[in-house]
C-alpha cells in the first residue's frame, strides 16, 4: 500500500537514458478526475495503491476521487467517487482500502498539487528516488502545496466516460515487435492470444507479471545475446509491451525499463494501457489483437476511448507478424521496420549478430532525426542494432513515418565514415562484491535455487566460455575495454557495453526467471554485453561485481529535444556515461567501494576520463589484423556454449511445459 504524487504524461524525453515516464498507471481515471475539477488533464494528483490516505485541508478545496472502488468520507460522512465534493477548511478527506475490482484509486484536487519538477515532471519515480515529495511515497505528516483553482468545476464524471473495471480483462494489442515465425512458433502465438493469463502477486509499477503457458519457441537459443531463446540484442521497449523474460511474461509498466534483451510478441495499445494500473493479483487477462490503425486515441476521454466496454471488439489484428516493411539499405545490410504498439516503430538493421557497424548505422539515423526535429516524434531511443521512434500518431501517423524513414536512408553517411567522440572512463570494480552475493542468495531463497548459474555467477561464466579458471574470468574482465552502445539498460544511465576486442567478449545467458532484486550499480554480463545497473530493481545479467554510481542526483536542470544528449550551460547531465564511451575497470576492495560510493553520493568524486574518438574504419582494420586469434577464441567459446546448452536440454531447462 502506497500513495505517490503523479502527473500526466509524466517525464517524457528521457527514455534514451533509462528514465521512464512514470505518471499514473491508470491515466484515464486520473485525467477524468482532473477534467471534472476544471484542471489541466495532467495536473499533479495522488495515485493510491490498494488503499488511500487521510488528508487534512488547510483551505476549502474541491476534490474528486476516481479509479477502483473504495470508501471515501469527508469528516466522517460518506461521499461518492467520480463526483466532485467540497472539503471545508480543516476538513479531512479519508480514502479507505480498495475493495475491487481494480487496484488503484486517484485523488485529484482543484488547482492540482504544486511541487518542484525533476526533468520536467513532478511524477514520483520511487526506484530512482526523484519526483513527488522527496522522491518517495507519501508518509504521515507530509505537507502538499496546492495551486489556485481556476477552471469550472462540474458535478461528476459522466457514467459513459467511466472505465469498466473487472476481474477478467481484455487488452487490445497490436502484433510485434517480435512475432512468429522468427522468435515464437505459430502455436506459441496462438497460445498467447488464446489463453487467459493470471496476474501474479509479484507485480508493481515496473511491470505486471503473468502466469501462463511456457512457449515452445522458434529458436534453440539467442546466440550472442544469450542461451535462452527469449534473449535478443538489447532493444528499446515500449510501455505496455508483453516482455518474455525467459519464459515469464511481464507487461511493462510506466516505471519499467527502456532497454533490454528480451522479446516482446505483442504490445498493448496506448488507449488500453490504463488497464495495467487496475490489474490485481489473481485477475484473468486475455490479449485481443486489433488493427493498429483502428486503435482508440489516447487523447480521448469520452466514449470514443471505449473504456466503458468490458470487452474488446475486434475482427482480428494486422496479420503481419509485426513487420511493417523490409528493405535493403546497401548491398550488405537490410533494415526491418517493426511495429512496437500503435505509437512506435522499431527500426532494426542487419541480422541478429553483434556488429559495431550496425550500431554505427543506428547512430547515423539517430543523429539525422535529431537534426531534422520531426514534428510528432516524442522519443528516440537507440539499442544495439535498433532505434525506437515513438510518435504521437495523431500528429505523425506511422505510414507517414515509414516514408520519412525511407527517405532518411538516402541521406545517411556510409558506416565506415563514422567518427564519434569516445572518452576512456576509468571506473572502480569490487569483484564478486558481497552485495551481489546477497542478491544471488535472495534469488535462491525467493525464486529458484536450482538454476544453472547458482550459487556463483562467476563460475557459471567461466563454464559457459570454456575458460580454465575463475582467475581467467577476472583477467578477461579487467583486461577488456568496454564500448558503451546504449544507455538506460535497466534504468538511469545504465550502460549496455561490449568489449571492443572480441577475445575479451564473454558470452553468457540471463536469469530465467529474472531476479526481483538487484543492488544499485551491480555489474553483470548477459549475452555478449556488460551492464551497470543504474538503481535497485529487477534484473537478469550474471554478476561479476559492483561499482560506483552512474547517475548523479545533484546535476542541474535539463531541457531540449526528445532523445537528445542535453548538455545545459548550467550543470552537467545526471547520467555519467555517453554513447561510444569506453569503460576500463580497476580493482578495489568491497570496503573501499563503499567509501567511494558515499563520496560519490555526496558529490565529492571526480571520475577520471580521457578524451578520444572512435573510428569504425580503424576498428575494422584491427579485426582484420587479428582475425586468426579471434576465430580461435570464438571456437573455444562456441564449444563451451554448446555443451552448456546440451546440459540444459538434458535437465529440462529448454523444454516446453
Amino acid at each position: 500500500m502506497r500513495t505517490t504524487v503523479q502527473d500526466w504524461p509524466g517525464r517524457t524525453g528521457y527514455w534514451h537514458v533509462g528514465v521512464p515516464p512514470s505518471g499514473p498507471m491508470d491515466d484515464l481515471s486520473f485525467r477524468l478526475g482532473n477534467r471534472v475539477l476544471g484542471n489541466p488533464e495532467g495536473a499533479a494528483g495522488l495515485e493510491c495503491t490498494l488503499g488511500g490516505p487521510a488528508l487534512k485541508f488547510a483551505a476549502p478545496t474541491w476534490v474528486c476521487v476516481t479509479g477502483a472502488p473504495t470508501d471515501v468520507t469527508v469528516d466522517g460522512v460518506r461521499v461518492e467517487q467520480w463526483r466532485t465534493v467540497r472539503v471545508p477548511a480543516g476538513g479531512v478527506l479519508d480514502v479507505g482500502a480498495v475493495r475491487g475490482p481494480g487496484m488503484r484509486c486517484y485523488v485529484l484536487v482543484g488547482g492540482g498539487i504544486q511541487l518542484p519538477e525533476y526533468l520536467g515532471s513532478a511524477a514520483t519515480f520511487t526506484l530512482g528516488r526523484f519526483g513527488g515529495r522527496d522522491g518517495d511515497a507519501l508518509r504521515g505528516g507530509a505537507v502538499l502545496p496546492l495551486g489556485p483553482q481556476h477552471g469550472r468545476v462540474a458535478t461528476a464524471v459522466p457514467m459513459d466516460d467511466q472505465p469498466a473495471l473487472s476481474r477478467r480483462w481484455e487488452l487490445a494489442v497490436t502484433e510485434g515487435p517480435h512475432g512468429a515465425p522468427e522468435f515464437f512458433t505459430r502455436t506459441d502465438f496462438g497460445t498467447i492470444l488464446g489463453t487467459d493469463y493470471q496476474v501474479h502477486f509479484n507485480s508493481d509499477r515496473t511491470g505486471v507479471r503473468l502466469i501462463g503457458p511456457k512457449p515452445e519457441w522458434a529458436r534453440t537459443d539467442g546466440g550472442e545475446a544469450g542461451l535462452h531463446p527469449s534473449n535478443i540484442h538489447d532493444t528499446p521497449y515500449s510501455v505496455g509491451a508483453l516482455d518474455f523474460t525467459g519464459d515469464t511474461p511481464i507487461l511493462l509498466g510506466p516505471d519499467g525499463p527502456s532497454l533490454g534483451g528480451f522479446v516482446c510478441p505483442v504490445t498493448v495499445v496506448a488507449a488500453d494501457r490504463w488497464k495495467l494500473g487496475q490489474l490485481t493479483p489473481g485477475d484473468a487477462v486475455r490479449f485481443v489483437p486489433i488493427r493498429s490503425d483502428r486503435a482508440a486515441s489516447v487523447r480521448d476521454l469520452g466514449p470514443a476511448r471505449r473504456a466503458a466496454w468490458p470487452t474488446v471488439l475486434s475482427a482480428g489484428g494486422d496479420g503481419d507478424d509485426g513487420i511493417l516493411r523490409r528493405t535493403d539499405v546497401d548491398d550488405a545490410t537490410g533494415v526491418t521496420y517493426r511495429r512496437a504498439g500503435d505509437d512506435a516503430v522499431l527500426v532494426e538493421y542487419g541480422i541478429m549478430t553483434l556488429d559495431l557497424g550496425l550500431r554505427a548505422r543506428v547512430h547515423a539515423l539517430h543523429q539525422h532525426l535529431l537534426a531534422a526535429c520531426v514534428r510528432g516524434v516524442t522519443e528516440l531511443t537507440p539499442g544495439i542494432r535498433s532505434l525506437q521512434i515513438r510518435v504521437d500518431p495523431q500528429v505523425l501517423p506511422v505510414p507517414v513515418l515509414l516514408d520519412l524513414l525511407a527517405e532518411a536512408e538516402q541521406h545517411l553517411p556510409a558506416a565506415d565514415q563514422l567518427v564519434v567522440p569516445s572518452r576512456t572512463v576509468h571506473l572502480p570494480l569490487s569483484w564478486d562484491d558481497p552485495a551481489t552475493r546477497e542478491a544471488i542468495t535472495r534469488y535462491m531463497h525467493g525464486v529458484r535455487a536450482d538454476a544453472p548459474w547458482c550459487p556463483w555467477n562467476i563460475e557459471f561464466i567461466r563454464r559457459m566460455n570454456g575458460l580454465a579458471s575463475v582467475a581467467d574470468v577476472y583477467d578477461t574482465v579487467f583486461g577488456a575495454e568496454y564500448l558503451v552502445l546504449g544507455l538506460g539498460d535497466v534504468y538511469l544511465g545504465a550502460p549496455v557495453a561490449t568489449p571492443t576486442d572480441p577475445r575479451h567478449r564473454l558470452v553468457t545467458t540471463k536469469y530465467n526467471p529474472a531476479r526481483t532484486w538487484t543492488p544499485e550499480n551491480a555489474v553483470g554480463i548477459g549475452g555478449a554485453y556488460l551492464c551497470i545497473y543504474g538503481m535497485e530493481g529487477p534484473g537478469g545479467y550474471q554478476f561479476v561485481g559492483r561499482t560506483t554510481q552512474v547517475w548523479n542526483h545533484h546535476a542541474g536542470p535539463l531541457a531540449g529535444r526528445p532523445g537528445a544528449d542535453r548538455r545545459p550551460c548550467c550543470g552537467e547531465t545526471p547520467w555519467l556515461l555517453r554513447y561510444f564511451d569506453r569503460i576500463r575497470w580497476y580493482p578495489v576492495a568491497a570496503d573501499e567501494l563503499l567509501d567511494l560510493r558515499a563520496d560519490f553520493a555526496a558529490g565529492n568524486v571526480e571520475v577520471h576520463a580521457e578524451d578520444g574518438e572512435f573510428r569504425l574504419a580503424d576498428y575494422r582494420a584491427f579485426l582484420a589484423a587479428n582475425e586468426g586469434s579471434i576465430a580461435d577464441f570464438r571456437a573455444t567459446q562456441a564449444a563451451a556454449f554448446a555443451a552448456e546448452r546440451n546440459s540444459w536440454q538434458l535437465a529440462g531447462e529448454l523444454t516446453a511445459g
